[in-house]
């Protein structure tokens, strides 16, 4: 035991040794560690754009003071598409119109339209939402825009292929409510 001791710590002590083989074991270290810091930033700044064209998309349905229909749902996934760069195919947004009841102390959903993969909010989960809506007061409405986008990793390094998603909600600004066109 004494003699594997002692050879372990001739092997410690060794400081002998070719800067070629250290370099063979370092570079793709030092590449994977490059890609993968890439990868990391690149995904931070895709959720901020996403985050900023949800902002966006919530603050221009905001102002609408004429009923929206299928062709303007259809066109704002395809903003939202451009302003992330994405295919419209990889993005869905789901766009809700609630009101608050501070009688029964809950949440209503006056309408619920979406575009893509997402389905539309039914009125229990709109209920189910109420720890991510503003207090307000009573018959107070807004608009809530979720939107969801696919984002695929740009290296193979251990990030994995994930959904974007941002929920925002926003006042109308011109007129009570935003309302929805069935023509």
């Amino acid at each position: 035991m004494k003699r594997i001791i002692t050879n372990l710590k001739a092997f410690r002590d060794e400081d002998q040794g070719s800067l070629a083989i250290e370099t063979v074991i370092l570079i793709p270290l030092l590449f994977w560690a490059y890609l993968s810091m890439f990868a990391i930033f690149d995904s931070f700044r895709q959720h901020s754009i996403n985050q900023k064209a949800a902002y966006t998309l919530g603050d221009i349905i905001s102002r609408e003071t004429t009923p929206l229909d299928n062709s303007y749902l259809n066109g704002t996934q395809e903003i939202f598409a451009y302003l992330t760069n994405n295919v419209s195919s990889d993005v869905s947004i789901r766009v809700t119109s609630v009101k608050y009841d501070a009688n029964n102390n809950v949440y209503k959903r006056d309408w619920s339209k979406a575009r893509g993969w997402k389905s539309p909010l039914s009125n229990n989960e709109v209920k189910e939402l109420k720890h991510l809506l503003p207090v307000m007061p009573h018959n107070e409405r807004v608009m809530v825009v979720e939107t969801f986008a696919k984002y695929d990793a740009p290296f193979e390094t251990g990030l994995r292929d994930r959904e974007i998603d941002n929920f925002v909600f926003t006042r109308p600004r011109y007129a009570p409510r935003v309302l929805w066109s069935n023509d």
